[in-house]
């Protein structure tokens, strides 16, 4: 039994980091998906499980800067992400925006970017929201 430990206590580390890497991520606060609201729209980022906001330039693991997607799926995330309208970056390292938003349906995604613009591997991202701006 006792040459078992080391392989257990090995497993227990190795299962961990991989449940910590699956459970890291950006999120959005607010608005909740599915809300319906007017502008001005507020959006709240949030991060979770050791990730850190630093911003643009600053190289320090496990942390970067937000990117709001606004009605556009993911970026190559190899290449430094967008810089338009629906690729909003946040390199100063704010954590919220508050934005004009046409009226209809919207789609709102967080991407976290590296020092240099880049999606971290694995990617650093919150689920797609959906809201309706009146």
């Amino acid at each position: 039994m006792r040459t078992s430990q080391p392989i257990v206590f090995l497993c227990l580390i190795l299962c961990s980091a991989a449940n910590y890497a699956a459970d890291s991520g950006a999120y959005i606060v607010s608005p909740l998906n599915g809300a319906v609201l007017s502008n001005p729209v507020t959006v709240v980022f949030g991060l979770r499980n050791g990730f850190g906001v630093a911003p643009a330039g600053v190289n320090v693991e496990n942390t970067g800067h937000h990117h709001l997607l606004i009605d556009t799926p993911l970026p190559d995330l190899t290449q430094p992400i967008p810089k338009d309208d629906q690729h909003r970056h946040f390199g100063g390292g704010q954590t919220e925006v508050t934005l004009e938003l046409s009226p209809g349906e919207h789609t709102l995604q967080l991407l976290l970017g590296n020092f240099a613009h880049i999606a971290h591997q694995p990617a650093v991202m919150s689920e797609p929201i959906t809201v309706t701006v009146k």
